[in-house]
C-alpha cells in the first residue's frame, strides 16, 4: 500500500530528518521524495509504501503527523495513493 505525505510551512532546520524519523519508526518505507524551499515557505512531498499489517491505520497516521506538524510548526498531511491520484485526474 502506498501514502502521499506532504509537508507545508516556515523552513526550519530538520524538517525533511524529523518526518522521515516519524515514517521509519511507523515502519514506512520513504519512496521518492521532493521538496522546495520558497523564501522561507517549506513544501515537501513524499511517497512511502507500507505493509497493512505492520503500519498503523491512516487515521492514527493522519494523528500522528499532525501532532509532529504541530510540534515543527508545519502542516503535514497523509494521504491514501488512490485517492491522491483519483483526485488529480484530468
Amino acid at each position: 500500500m502506498k501514502a502521499v505525505i506532504t509537508v507545508l510551512g516556515k523552513d526550519n532546520v530538520g524538517i525533511l530528518a524529523k518526518v522521515s524519523s516519524a515514517c521509519a519508526e511507523r515502519n514506512l518505507n520513504v519512496l521518492e521524495v521532493t521538496q522546495s524551499v520558497l523564501q522561507d515557505l517549506f513544501a515537501m512531498i513524499m511517497l512511502v509504501e507500507f505493509d497493512k499489517e505492520n503500519a498503523p491505520s491512516f487515521e492514527e497516521l493522519n494523528n500522528d503527523f499532525d501532532k509532529l506538524g504541530e510540534e515543527i510548526g508545519t502542516k503535514i498531511h497523509v494521504m491514501h495513493e488512490d485517492i491522491f491520484n483519483s483526485m488529480h485526474k484530468i
